[in-house]
């Protein structure tokens, strides 16, 4: 389904996290009503293992007229203070900017472009970033700038650096590695936290390295899929958003393998930038809260 076209200050989305206490329900449900708000859509989460409550209402005026977003926010804190939330009040019409990277493999960044031109995607991606010049092409197709940043082992921190100044340059409000085959550093891990996403297949941690669904072929396993994840400095283990399987069997190629594989990643990935630009993904510690 394609997202719904907004106007600006019609719709808004708040997202609220914290310890869980008595009294947050009626604190977040008086503030709307005060501010004659219309519920749209409303999910809560108590994790009661961790005693933490999260939320996410989508609301509109119920008069018809735009909201003043600043005067949401001002009044807002005034609720959430008392409460230790961290909270999110953003326009629901409000298009994320996406930066995604690249390396040879394009099927992610095909999947990502087609359904952004769509509309099944709410974003503007704002650039494309590869280590190698080869999908330069399919970016011109759909009018975005590429820009070819060699990664050379012996300074990886120079490529690194200019990572950071196009996504700064493009204001870049998500990157997102869509098989960008390079290790990012951990400092640079650090700089993106809470606004990268990756993706790989989700057999680790066996089969690392190259051909890992050729690899997976040879063992005989029976499920291959994919993980989607927020980048953290430890390699491939940052909370994850999605993940999606599919069945294989001893019937097919090592090349089924790849495609279906491939597949799967095109749909944890484009799922899991959704959600996110959605404002639908909390964090919970090491797991994710995910308001479908």
């Amino acid at each position: 389904m394609a997202a719904i076209t907004l106007a600006p200050g019609t719709e808004y989305v708040l997202t609220v996290s914290c310890a869980n206490r008595p009294g947050l329900l009626h604190a977040i449900s008086s503030f709307l009503v005060d501010h004659d708000a219309n519920v749209i859509e409303n999910k809560q989460f108590d994790d009661r293992q961790a005693d933490m409550f999260f939320m996410r209402v989508q609301f509109e005026s119920a008069s018809g007229s735009p909201l003043d977003a600043g005067a949401l926010r001002k009044d807002f804190a005034e609720v959430a203070e008392p409460c230790g939330m961290t909270w999110n009040l953003t326009d629901a019409a409000q298009r994320q900017r996406v930066l995604i990277m690249v390396s040879k493999y394009g099927h992610c960044l095909n999947d990502l472009l087609f359904r952004a031109s769509t509309g099944w995607l709410n974003i503007d991606i704002v650039a494309v970033v590869s280590n190698h010049p080869d999908l330069a092409p399919l970016a011109d197709d759909y009018e975005i700038p590429f820009y070819h940043v060699p990664v050379d082992p012996a300074d990886k921190a120079k490529a690194e650096a200019e990572l950071l100044r196009l996504a700064d340059e493009h204001r870049a409000d998500l990157v997102v590695l869509a098989r960008y085959m390079q290790i990012l550093s951990d400092d640079l891990c650090r700089q993106l936290e809470g606004r990268a996403i990756n993706i790989h297949h989700s057999m680790l941690p066996s089969f690392k390295g190259a051909r890992p669904y050729f690899q997976a072929y040879e063992r005989g396993v029976k499920l291959v899929g994919a993980t989607a994840h927020y980048v953290t400095a430890d390699l491939d283990e940052g909370p994850i958003i999605e993940q999606t399987v599919t069945p294989v069997n001893h019937s097919m190629t090592a090349g089924d393998f790849t495609a279906i594989g491939r597949d799967t990643e095109c749909l944890a990935l484009a799922h899991a930038v959704r959600w996110h630009t959605e404002n639908r993904v909390l964090l919970d510690g090491k797991r994710t809260v995910v308001f479908r």
